[in-house]
């Protein structure tokens, strides 16, 4: 195979702010595998929180390009097992070579990587619409701009309630609330009979990653569904999660890719808890390969083509919270045209 990669920053359609902090532009990592002419591709963002820029990616591949372009792709989740090995440190990379491996398999045989899986993509759940912090009067256009089933609204900030009841004043839709680890415990429990007032279907990582301990007591005081997210990033962290969230927050980027994302749906089918694919604000092209895993989970965030104000792929298809592929094309299903 042969081996080139792409660095972009894609710019948001509004600057995105979580409780971590703002940013005007995703930077993301782009890989395209070659083999006889056809051509497969995945994606990887930076995010800063997980300490993986896209110059460490690109300088763990060049360093390993010759032992990579010699690998014979005749199965994908082989092909991940390789990569596992060779980027220990360095899942995100992993990930961007794991979905461009499944993109060209998927292209050699003449499949869609549903097939591969027996899914069907019309029995994928909707996706949310994330709003961002920011001022109420911003966060309710951005709702106005996208009249959606759902929308995740970010918090974790002081007077992050006030705002949310605000919001609900112009929506009955469900709202799924984010702190992205922004509460303490005391604060999480002092909030919780106000998001049941306020009809939020579930809450995603509500306390710091390790705080086991606090999430254990908020498992057991909550009448919301509590979603992890980063509580779960690899594999061994499924069976953590158990007893402490009623469900985990799977994205390919962190966990490194559609092979072990797999393997962490069924674990947590086996333990009975929820399952969501989330986004990390990926182009058409992360976003394509988590909708082939759609019909596996209980709840979608696959918006991150929506956020951005460029893409790298067209293919997908939003009609107010439902995404559907434009044609069922062998491996990704969509058509990508960065150069």
């Amino acid at each position: 195979m042969n081996i080139r990669h792409f660095s972009r920053q894609l710019p948001f359609v509004y600057p995105f702010t979580i409780s971590k902090g703002t940013k005007t532009h995703q930077p993301t990592f782009i890989i395209e595998l070659e083999w006889k002419g056809l051509k497969g591709y995945g994606e990887a963002p930076a995010i800063n929180y997980y300490n993986i820029t896209v110059d460490q990616m690109a300088d763990d591949l060049e360093k390993k390009r010759v032992v990579l372009e010699k690998f014979a792709l005749t199965d994908p989740e082989r092909y991940w097992h390789f990569l596992h090995h060779l980027f220990p440190g360095n899942p995100f990379l992993v990930c961007a070579l794991d979905l461009a491996g499944w993109d060209l398999f998927g292209k050699m045989v003449k499949k869609p990587l549903f097939q591969f899986w027996n899914l069907d993509p019309l029995k994928a759940p909707v996706t949310d619409y994330t709003i961002g912090i920011d001022s109420a009067e911003i966060m309710v256009r951005k709702m106005k701009e996208k009249d959606w089933p759902a929308y995740k609204i970010k918090v974790g900030f002081d007077g992050d309630m006030d705002l949310l009841a605000e919001l609900r004043q112009h929506t009955t839709v469900p709202l799924r609330v984010d702190a992205n680890a922004g509460w303490t415990l005391e604060q999480a429990l002092e909030k919780l009979p106000v998001m049941k007032r306020l009809g939020v279907e579930f809450i995603e990582q509500p306390l710091a990653k390790d705080d086991w301990e606090g999430m254990a007591a908020l498992y057991k005081a909550s009448e919301i569904p509590l979603f992890a997210d980063e509580s779960c990033v690899f594999e061994n962290d499924v069976e953590k999660c158990h007893n402490h969230f009623h469900g985990i927050n799977i994205k390919l980027t962190k966990c490194s890719g559609i092979t072990p994302a797999r393997r962490m749906i069924k674990k947590a089918r086996g333990l009975g808890m929820q399952v969501m694919l989330g986004c990390m604000n990926e182009s058409s092209i992360g976003t394509a390969a988590m909708l082939h895993l759609a019909p596996l989970v209980d709840h979608l965030d696959a918006d991150g083509p929506l956020l951005l104000a460029e893409d790298l792929a067209s293919g997908l298809i939003y009609d107010q919270g439902k995404v559907s592929f434009a044609n069922y094309s062998p491996g990704l299903s969509i058509e990508v045209y960065i150069s």
